[in-house]
């Protein structure tokens, strides 16, 4: 079992930057991929972006790609989402989640992950 905890969310003005942690306790990541979701009011749950924890790889949704970066931390066995020029359209909850078949084309599908934080929210102000 993986329990995931994630946190720095808030509010921010368009163009702000923000980073989200997700902690693991349990088990350590070890060969999982590890992804950031987010879903907005009404809205399904999109990949943002994904880690493999073992070779650092990553994927990133195209609406973020250059804005938002993923990284781990393998001594606190944290995964970051760092987050930069945010504008409006990224307000949602973010999750973050980890499969622990690790890297493949499945990580772009939110059902394929087995464990999952429980989100926090993130608001970009206008």
């Amino acid at each position: 079992q993986v329990q995931l905890v994630e946190s720095g969310g808030g509010l921010v003005q368009t163009g702000g930057s923000l980073r989200l942690s997700c902690a693991a306790s349990g088990r350590t990541f070890s060969t999982h991929a590890v992804g950031w979701f987010r879903q907005a009011p009404g809205k399904e749950r999109d990949l943002v972006g994904a880690i493999s924890w073992s070779t650092g790889n990553t994927y990133y949704a195209g609406s973020v790609k250059g804005r938002f970066t993923i990284s781990r931390d393998s001594a606190k066995n944290t995964v970051y989402l760092h987050m930069n020029s945010l504008k409006p359209e990224d307000t949602a909850v973010y999750y973050c989640a980890a499969d622990s078949r690790g890297w493949g084309p499945h990580i772009v599908r939110a059902y394929e992950y087995d464990y999952w934080g429980q989100g926090t929210q993130v608001t970009v102000s206008s």
